[in-house]
């Protein structure tokens, strides 16, 4: 880098990085335990409890380490987005529901052919599904990385 600004902008990336995948590692069981109260009730589902809480905790734990490695690359280096981690979660509320025996619901075939796995149409669309906090870090790490993206391109005088 040939400035401190450069420093700073690398250095609040990666912060960001972090600030995003501790949101989204403490959100994770939350939402696993909205996804299956969403299709099997809220009875039923306190019924389940010790399961969905342990499947919530697995998913922060697995998502949670995954996001974590990706946003601690260099921007470079990331191979997908956050989102694309993420929406991978939907693995444990399904596995849930079908070790009840939750009837699979009804998609478009657009969304089945989008995500086939995802038999109780659960997939997250964004990150505001699990809360404000991970749609705030969301916005503040993708503001962060295009801000880093366009240094970055005008350095190397691709851009303008």
């Amino acid at each position: 880098m040939t400035n401190t600004d450069d420093t700073s902008d690398e250095a609040a990336f990666a912060h960001y990085g972090r600030v995003l995948a501790d949101a989204v590692g403490a959100a994770l069981p939350g939402w696993v335990e909205r996804a299956v109260s969403l299709r099997i009730g809220p009875d039923e589902a306190k019924a389940h409890h010790v399961d969905i809480a342990h499947a919530g905790r697995m998913a922060a734990d697995e998502i949670g380490g995954r996001l974590r490695e990706l946003l601690a690359l260099d921007l470079d280096d990331q191979w997908t987005n956050p989102l694309t981690i993420v929406r991978s979660a939907v693995r444990f509320p399904t596995e849930v529901l079908q070790s009840l025996g939750a009837a699979e619901v009804r998609r478009d075939q657009f969304l089945a052919s989008q995500s086939p796995d995802d038999v109780y149409d659960l997939t997250p669309a964004a990150f505001a599904d699990f809360g404000p906090e991970v749609h705030e870090s969301g916005i503040t790490w993708g503001a962060a990385k295009a801000h880093l993206h366009l240094q970055r391109r005008r350095a190397e005088g691709r851009l303008g």
